[in-house]
């Protein structure tokens, strides 16, 4: 057997249950036997066919919203590429034999997504279990019990899918003020002196994720300093944005005062001890002087920054690496690295969201960064921050906040 190559098309055809394949764009790509059967299709009735007009609500019953809520799964495992267990559904079938006649049935439905190398969701996994027999009772229990059990199981269904939908709408109302909040918190594009730069923040594009990211610009002390931050809150939501927050000052004031970097973050570190749910948050610090044309920076398990040469050449700022706020029960003095520069060179900080993909090794995700900067290393920041985002994030399906700041040295 370990010789022979499994055929994972006939697997899919003999599956004892219905199993469908559909595009994230809602057009069924394959259904296996099983599922063709009890939904009294044939194939060409399903397999290139969009969902509804394979299998639309009844128009004669006002209150059908079975395919409509199926769509609306299929869609969030799209976008999410997470995997919905459905509640127990109704969505009537027309007969095929006899137009205009509906049969009742009942369902029990989970979709997953199929998600490929670049991180998006290729396919979605349309698993379903019919139970209208069950929900009936008309082979184990025809008498009035079997109605009430059907009365009741439909009820309290269509109750948890109303539970489901008022969960979403408060999901998407946090959404809004943690997006609003954490707009407001983060410093809005201002000149630095003569020098270049490009900030972004992309937010993610699930309701559930919108998380802590954020960037900060400040000008330290001395004839042509700044310092530049980028951080990642653990957690999701208003908590993760008010902790961002709060954060994100106590920073920007500890590197006015700082003797560079890592005693910047140290100081951090500690002022985060107090504050619930901070620990655990990655942020990297850096100081760019260009007297010295050299960059000073710590990081506290953060994705090290990268400094892009004129030439093409990518560096990335490793050297100084330590665990992320409130890692260690005890307090070690972080560690702090210094890079050369050249005039011309860029220096480009970010958050996880641009490169990790779901079951990629981050080592690829960096080389895949370094790629798309080396292919667009002539571009000025703006333009070349614009190019990282289409290169690098999942087109509309960014599961993960993002935030990126690139400054011209």
């Amino acid at each position: 057997m370990a010789d022979t190559a499994i055929d994972y098309a006939a697997v899919f055809q003999a599956l004892p249950g219905m199993v469908a394949l559909l595009t994230p764009e809602l057009v069924y790509a394959d259904a296996n036997e099983e599922f063709l059967r009890m939904s009294g299709r044939t194939r060409e009735q399903v397999v290139g066919r969009y969902l509804f007009d394979v299998f639309p609500d009844n128009p004669a019953d006002a209150s059908a919203s079975g395919m409509r809520n199926l769509a609306a799964s299929l869609i969030r495992v799209a976008e999410s590429g997470e995997r919905d267990s459905m509640a127990l559904q109704r969505y009537d079938v027309e007969s095929v034999q006899r137009p205009g006649e509906w049969e009742e049935r009942y369902w029990s439905p989970v979709n997953v997504p199929v998600v490929g190398p670049d991180g998006s969701v290729m396919l979605l996994i349309h698993k379903v279990e019919e139970v209208t027999e069950l929900i009936r009772g008309r082979e184990r229990a025809p008498d009035d019990r079997a109605r009430v059990l059907e009365a009741e199981l439909y009820t309290r269904a269509r109750e948890l899918q109303e539970v489901n939908e008022r969960l979403r709408e408060a999901h998407a109302h946090e959404r809004e003020v943690a997006l609003a909040l954490q707009t407001a918190m983060l410093p809005a594009p201002h000149p630095i002196g003569h020098h270049r730069a490009a900030v972004r923040y992309q937010p993610a594009t699930d309701a559930l994720n919108v998380c802590g990211d954020w960037y900060d610009l400040v000008d330290l002390s001395g004839a042509d300093r700044i310092g530049i931050a980028v951080g990642d809150v653990v957690g999701h939501g208003l908590a993760a944005a008010c902790v961002m927050g709060k954060l994100r000052s106590a920073l920007s004031a500890a590197s006015l005062v700082a003797d560079g970097p890592a005693e910047a973050l140290d100081a951090l570190g500690l002022y985060a001890r107090s504050v619930d749910g901070a620990e655990n948050t990655t942020v990297v610090q850096t100081c760019i002087d260009w007297e010295t044309h050299t960059i000073t920076y710590s990081s506290a398990g953060h994705l090290p920054p990268v400094l892009l040469g004129r030439d093409g050449t990518v560096a990335f700022l490793d050297q100084a690496t330590d665990p992320p706020l409130g890692a260690r029960p005890e307090h070690i003095p972080r560690p702090e690295a210094t890079l050369g520069f050249t005039e011309g060179d860029t220096l480009v900080l970010y958050t996880d969201g641009l490169v990790e993909r779901r079951g990629e090794d981050i080592d690829h995700s960096l080389a895949r960064l370094a790629d798309a900067l080396t292919r667009h290393r002539r571009s000025a920041p703006e333009p070349l921050a614009d190019a990282l985002l289409l290169d690098l994030l999942p087109s509309g399906r960014a599961t993960d906040d993002t935030a990126l700041v690139i400054i011209r040295l």
